[in-house]
């Protein structure tokens, strides 16, 4: 890619050092993208399914649709990070896919039974999905040397969904009905698409020594076993993302209260991306990341058998600081050390697909098929097995070989 647009007319050397870095880092713009894009996923996540259970599908329809969401990212962020790689142009295809994002879910206003449903689910979840891993590359290399500052503009994404989650609970509770979703998805699209426009594109890559290839990346024990875990650890994710609503409200919870608990959760991720820098510089990677999965474990628990204590979902929620946020940026950190200079793109798009893609789908099917047959509690209990089975995996090796 070329020079980065922002800097102007004045000569980069010109500059004080101090002066040059917050220039050629756009932090605002950075962090407007990841905004928009958690505030349509707060907006998606905790309500679609409702949407979905007002329109009279059953639960495993439900987990059906969504799954189909997750399952786009098995493809999608392979296919879109194999053409950034190659083109040398992720921002172009980020603007590309949030278009067609836009465009595609928009049809959801006009198809109607199922089968309109999966496809407008398939459509629009192939551009969305590609998204996200996407604009990781771009973040990074605007970011460079700095890649401690990721939280600090990944925070941003946090409290969209906060906003988004909070907001619509509240109107949906006392002003709208749940058959305003979608406008209100198509119009956070719009917003993510816009600011995608804004983004100035980044420095080229500085690659350092010849990285190893793909395939021998691939081969290693500890990436293999870094994988796994992150797929297991999204599974685990599965019946939160598509159930936690529905059993909330099938417990006693408000719309307002639902969202409220939602925010809680994302609200401890905030809290925690202010201070992951710390951390980083303290703990390893590897550490970060089996405490996260250790936690998990007690996460899903604490949701399984105490949904009727509020302290305990509380808790539960709380814990989504580590569930997701800890884990994420522990893997986002691990993904871009294992795979450097041309394979960047690749890794962060293997990252997306094979957790949020592969387990996400499987998470959301298994969770679908057996809501009913097994119940919630043990549905989620489940769910905790799963990330006790990303720790075992985990523990071995992922982390080990690298200098924190």
């Amino acid at each position: 890619m070329g020079a980065d647009s922002i800097q102007g007319s004045v000569a980069p050397n010109d500059l004080p050092p101090a002066m040059l870095s917050a220039r050629k880092v756009p932090y605002g713009r950075l962090s407007g993208f990841y905004f928009f894009y958690f505030a349509a996923l707060g907006a998606f996540l905790p309500y679609w399914a409702l949407y979905l259970q007002d329109t009279g599908f059953s639960a495993a329809e439900i987990g059906q649709l969504i799954a189909i969401t997750a399952a786009t990212r098995v493809v999608a962020p392979n296919l879109w990070g194999w053409l950034a790689d190659r083109t040398g142009r992720p921002l172009y295809l980020v603007r590309l896919a949030g278009f067609f994002t836009l465009v595609a879910f928009s049809l959801v206003l006009r198809l109607q039974g199922f089968a309109g449903f999966a496809l407008v689910m398939l459509v629009f979840s192939f551009f969305w999905n590609a998204m996200l891993p996407l604009f990781e590359t771009v973040t990074l290399n605007h970011l460079r040397h700095d890649t401690y500052r990721y939280s600090w503009v990944r925070v941003w994404g946090s409290i969209g969904f906060i906003a988004a989650v909070v907001s619509i609970g509240k109107a949906l509770e006392r002003v709208l009905s749940i058959g305003c979703l979608p406008q209100l998805i198509v119009l956070l699209f719009g917003g993510l698409w816009l600011v995608s426009l804004a983004v100035p594109r980044g420095p080229k890559e500085i690659h350092g020594p010849e990285p190893s290839s793909l395939s021998n990346i691939l081969k290693r024990g500890d990436v293999i076993a870094f994988f796994l875990a992150c797929m297991l650890q999204q599974l685990a994710h599965g019946p939160y993302y598509v159930f936690f609503s529905v059993y909330l409200r099938d417990h006693g919870f408000s719309s307002g209260e639902t969202g409220q608990l939602w925010a809680l959760g994302v609200l401890a991720e905030i809290v925690l991306f202010a201070f992951l820098h710390r951390l980083l510089a303290r703990y390893s990677l590897r550490r970060i990341f089996l405490a996260s999965l250790a936690l998990s474990v007690v996460r899903w628990l604490l949701i399984a058998w105490g949904v009727d204590s509020l302290a305990a979902i509380f808790s539960g929620q709380l814990l989504h600081a580590a569930s997701f946020g800890s884990a994420h940026v522990a893997a986002i950190h691990l993904v871009h050390r294992h795979f450097r200079g041309p394979h960047h793109g690749k890794g962060q798009a293997l990252y997306s697909a094979l957790s949020f893609g592969l387990g996400g789908a499987l998470g959301s099917l298994y969770s679908g098929y057996f809501w009913t047959a097994w119940g919630p509690h043990w549905v989620y209990t489940a769910a905790a097995g799963s990330s006790l089975l990303a720790l075992l995996v985990a523990w071995p090796s992922v982390g080990k070989r690298d200098v924190d």
